[in-house]
């Protein structure tokens, strides 16, 4: 029988399979998973968690990319009538072919760390379909997630993930509860989409463009910073000192920019 659940953890694929039995329990009850729920699994690996989320009596959908892992998936899963199976990138996958409610679809995942930031802004571009997400991730990406502003750790990340979501740092977890261990610690992470932005922009794609512009050289100041996007009248009209540097400033004040970027008239082409 162990014959065909044998699987050498793949580099290309990032994969760290998580074994510890008392950690999976702890992710478990932090997910609470009911029984009228739609989970969906992104990397089940071997099914480590699987076999819990589906103990919940909840509908499970999973994506795998790994093609050697899905007759381990189906063997362990297939006769099970709430489970399905999505064989695919998820970076690539089209969430609403779930069907799901809005507001209904409950994510879970054991990230691999080389496409988590892609992947969960993937996700945030379908946050009117999610109720939340439990991630296990790099301990350090969890802490910039979580980060608020004045420290190293706020930028891009914090910013556009606290835009859409209400972010909680739940607990870490060591290399020991993973075959391979990786060399970093890990954290699991709770992601709760806001029922109603708490400070909205006018186009949220300005303000992706505006952060990316300001931490391009987080140690200059604003001014030097978004030159190219706001002159200096400009982001002082947004009530925005532009002598302060980039990891000074909190949502709010990187929406007022983005909303006086959209005022400002289109370049015209000569």
């Amino acid at each position: 029988m162990s014959e065909p659940y044998q699987h050498r953890a793949r580099k290309r694929f990032g994969q760290n399979f998580l074994h510890d039995a008392g950690v999976i329990h702890r992710i478990l009850r932090a997910i609470h998973a009911r029984d009228s729920e739609h989970l969906l699994e992104i990397g089940p690996g071997q099914g480590a968690l699987t076999e819990g989320l589906l103990g919940s009596g909840a509908q499970l959908d999973v994506i795998e990319l790994d093609l050697d892992l899905i007759p381990i998936l189906k063997a362990k899963f297939a006769d099970e009538p709430r489970f399905r199976l999505n064989q695919g990138d998820a970076l690539k996958f089209d969430f609403n072919s779930l069907q799901a409610a809005p507001n209904s679809l409950r994510v879970v995942g054991n990230l691999p760390y080389n496409i988590s930031t892609p992947l969960i802004f993937h996700l945030l571009n379908n946050a009117h379909l999610i109720r939340d997400m439990h991630f296990m991730l790099q301990k350090e990406v969890v802490e910039r997630m979580a980060a608020g502003p004045g420290g190293g750790d706020w930028g891009r990340l914090s910013i556009m993930v606290q835009y859409h979501c209400q972010v909680e740092h739940l607990f870490n977890v060591g290399p020991g509860a993973f075959n391979p261990p990786p060399k970093v610690d890990s954290a699991i992470v709770r992601l709760v989409p806001h029922q109603v932005l708490p400070h909205p922009a006018k186009d949220h794609r300005l303000l992706e463009r505006v952060v990316r512009e300001a931490f391009n050289q987080r140690r200059k100041t604003l001014r030097n910073t978004l030159k190219a996007l706001l002159p200096a009248s400009e982001i002082e009209a947004a009530g925005v000192d532009g002598s302060l540097r980039p990891e000074q400033l909190d949502l709010a004040a990187f929406v007022r920019l983005a909303d006086q970027l959209a005022l400002q008239p289109e370049p015209t082409s000569t």
